[in-house]
């Protein structure tokens, strides 16, 4: 048999090039720093190539070095996956799952899974990590995640999705300027700059754009908010309007507030709620059990 790679020296190579550092990334792996460099000069001498350039100073990874560490991510991966497999066998509701969430969901969801789990699988461990879709997806490729919680439609090429739910869209408005806002809404009659959205980087934006019908950019106001619970903030200071995904209102996030809800334009605009993960996983049956769990959750908001 050949002499293979260890499993060990391809998860230092891996940290080392997500850290970029040799100090963090051996901290990470919960060894000495020259236990870690030892490490990887063993494994480019059995892979026969240079994998990282180095001075007294400074690394940097050689094309090949790239590559490999992309193989690398793959391979623990799957033996992550392994392990999984035979551990739960006949037990899918049990180990952990690292599980990402965006943040539109995150607050106004995740306690009440969790709570559900630990009550009925008590031997399921969700770790949890919120974060932009993007971020996330890129977590789930490298396998430093297992399963998202997404707001639907988004480029999931790739990775496999399931639908668990759908959140309505709400357009809200200060009580004191509700009465200029007549029903059904339409945009045209709304002031120059007067709705208020997200930063780019939340999904949620062009979701809530593209389902409400919102096609006049001037409407838009150029202050874009990092949370929901800012767009609240500045509606309820009567400095215009916004949409809020009926998710976060069942949640109370108008509590305390003067906030009025009404019907947006559009045919019942709404986003889809799903789960994503990889398509090599060989927890699919884990997976599709939780999505039910949370599809269950989602179907009790609604009635």
């Amino acid at each position: 048999m050949k002499h293979l790679p260890s499993l060990k020296n391809l998860y230092y190579l891996v940290n080392l090039y997500q850290e970029q550092n040799f100090n963090r990334a051996a901290k990470v792996c919960n060894v000495s720093q020259s236990t870690l460099s030892s490490g990887i000069q063993n494994l480019e001498e059995q892979l026969g190539h240079q994998l990282i350039e180095r001075d007294h100073k400074s690394f940097m990874f050689t094309a090949i070095g790239e590559e490999v560490v992309g193989r690398c991510r793959k391979i623990l991966t799957d033996v992550d996956d392994l392990v999984e497999l035979v551990r739960n066998q006949g037990e899918p509701m049990t180990g952990e799952i690292r599980l990402g969430c965006i943040p539109t969901i995150a607050p106004f969801l995740l306690s009440r899974v969790v709570r559900h789990c630990q009550q009925n699988y008590p031997e399921l461990v969700l770790l949890l990590k919120e974060d932009t879709t993007e971020r996330l997806l890129d977590a789930l490729g490298k396998g430093e995640l297992d399963l998202l919680l997404l707001a639907l439609p988004v480029d999931t090429s790739g990775f496999h999705s399931m639908k668990v739910g759908v959140d309505p869209f709400k357009m809200v408005v200060h009580g004191d300027l509700s009465p200029e806002i007549h029903e059904p809404i339409d945009y045209q009659t709304l002031p120059d700059e007067s709705i208020f959205l997200l930063q780019s980087e939340h999904c949620i934006t062009g979701h809530a754009i593209s389902a409400c019908q919102l096609g006049d950019s001037n409407k838009i106001n150029p202050f874009a908010a990092t949370s929901l619970h800012t767009l609240v903030q500045m509606v309820n200071s009567k400095l215009g309007t916004t949409f809020l995904p009926q998710m976060a209102i069942d949640a109370g996030i108008l509590n305390d507030t003067e906030l009025q809800v009404m019907d947006p334009p559009g045919s019942s605009p709404y986003r889809d709620i799903g789960l994503v993960w990889r398509q090599t996983t060989s927890r699919i049956r884990t997976f599709r059990t939780l999505g039910l769990e949370i599809e269950k959750l989602l179907s009790k908001e609604r009635v």
